[in-house]
């Protein structure tokens, strides 16, 4: 029974997971109006938070991309499984789109955080546990781009890439529990956020802006990445044919 259903559930998995990447033509319209309306209800509908003030908006920005860059890395993760099971290339190239994505996504995370910071701890940097796992993660996945920029493009070569790619993903879990994990008196991030009615809108329009450039930079990468591959191929035949 399960050797049975072990073709479609790999056959409804890997259609979920480039049916992310598929492009269509109203992925642009789509995003910039997204975007636009992210952006005004960002800076004009969302009341001023009493406390923080006028830098709590850099809020909408940030937790949208911090969410972004792990659903990035799950990408990077489920296709280095399947890439590791069915040797099939097209999940090694979206591995490596993915984790790319997700490398920009975290810079975002590490400029904005510290950006944030600065006005209400004082300070741009404290190794508090979200902050410095976060910082892991994000050296971790520009390690495995360093690994698979330097690294020869050989099916020995992909099948390190994706063992690394699993298990940089145990951090990412580490990254959203570390409030929990560790003792109150070393956190500097809340366990909970209570957001104004207003505020959990613009959460919501922005988490939807952002997860929709997330899909729109994965899409674009994964042609270039694609094409990339398709080149390097010719170029092997033609330096075997000479």
């Amino acid at each position: 029974m399960l050797c049975s259903l072990t073709p479609l559930l790999y056959r409804a998995f890997g259609n979920l997971l480039f049916s992310v990447v598929k492009p269509r033509g109203f992925d642009s319209p789509v995003l910039f109006v997204a975007m636009v309306a992210a952006l005004l209800a960002v800076f004009i509908y969302a009341p001023t938070e009493r406390e923080m003030g006028i830098v709590q908006r850099i809020y909408y920005f940030h937790v949208p991309s911090a969410i972004s860059a792990a659903i990035a890395f799950f990408i990077v993760f489920a296709s280095s499984i399947l890439y590791l099971w069915r040797r099939e290339d097209r999940f090694d190239a979206l591995a490596n789109s993915a984790a790319e994505v997700g490398v920009l996504f975290s810079a975002i995370v590490l400029i904005t955080g510290p950006i944030w910071a600065k006005p209400i701890w004082g300070v741009f940097w404290r190794w508090e546990p979200r902050l410095t796992t976060m910082l892991i993660l994000f050296t971790m996945y520009v390690a495995y781009l360093m690994l698979r920029t330097y690294g020869s493009r050989t099916e020995h070569s992909q099948r390190f890439a994706a063992v690394f790619g699993i298990l940089s993903f145990v951090n990412v879990p580490l990254v959203h529990y570390s409030v929990k994990l560790w003792a109150p008196e070393q956190q500097l991030h809340p366990i909970e956020v209570m957001l104004d009615p207003r505020m959990a809108q613009v959460r919501g329009i922005s988490y939807l802006a952002v997860f929709l450039l997330l899909r729109f930079l994965l899409q674009r990468r994964f042609v270039l990445e694609q094409m990339d591959r398709a080149i390097f191929q010719l170029r092997r035949q033609l330096e075997g044919s000479n």
